[in-house]
């Protein structure tokens, strides 16, 4: 009788063995690996969303700087001569950049021109445009006033501490002096009084821009370069 006791014990035993659930360690385990796992995922997802968000705002700021370097390039690209404006088409200055163009007139009219400005202000970065100009007296007493209710004004973009513009002046590099330009118009002029040249169109005093931007958003500027009237 004593082996079959034995062989019951044994056998209720292992029956305990199999059905009892885990014990409080087993559960502080898998609890504490459950966790980890949880903690590892939650950085991964996210930098995850931090990398796209990131990828996001750059993508944005990419097509902001494209569409605003892209309306200054049409606008260099459309500024009229020296002799049109009698001064420079091109001016610039601590408080911005000036262009004289030609005005997009529909077919049929006469040629019209308008004066462009770009300011910063208050962090934004806007486009003011003139009334269309159709004469010389019109087109001298507006570049020597400010923007009035008549102009439209297009902010472009925001976020912008300063903007520095740099001209191309022939014989004399980039500059940010408006003298250097005066000076170059002037030799432009009295260059027409030598009979070899007078019957050549009068030279553009500024040839290229340089326009540097910097916003709070960047590590440092972002320039690009334009040709004028080409």
């Amino acid at each position: 009788m004593k082996p079959a006791v034995r062989y019951k014990r044994r056998a209720v035993t292992r029956a305990y063995a199999q059905e009892r659930g885990f014990t409080l360690l087993e559960l502080l385990v898998a609890v504490a690996i459950l966790a980890v796992v949880a903690v590892l995922a939650w950085r991964g997802l996210d930098a995850i969303a931090r990398g796209r968000d990131s990828i996001s705002r750059s993508m944005a700021d990419e097509r902001v700087f494209a569409q605003l370097f892209d309306q200054m390039r049409i606008d260099a690209r459309l500024a009229v001569s020296d002799d049109e404006t009698g001064g420079s088409a091109v001016a610039a200055d601590a408080s911005g950049l000036q262009i004289v163009r030609t005005y997009p007139a529909a077919a049929g009219m006469a040629p019209r021109l308008e004066v462009v400005r770009y300011h910063v202000a208050e962090g934004l970065v806007i486009r003011y445009a003139s009334p269309p100009i159709g004469n010389f007296s019109q087109l001298r007493r507006i570049m020597r006033k400010g923007e009035d209710g008549t102009w439209s004004s297009v902010p472009l973009m925001g976020g912008v501490g300063a903007i520095q513009v740099r001209m191309y002046v022939p014989k004399t590099g980039w500059t940010t002096h408006m003298d250097d330009v005066r000076s170059a118009i002037a030799t432009n002029d009295n260059n027409l009084t030598i009979p070899q040249l007078a019957t050549m169109p009068l030279p553009r005093a500024v040839t290229g821009v340089r326009v540097s931007i910097s916003a709070s958003s960047l590590k440092r500027p972002v320039s690009r370069a334009f040709l004028v009237g080409e």
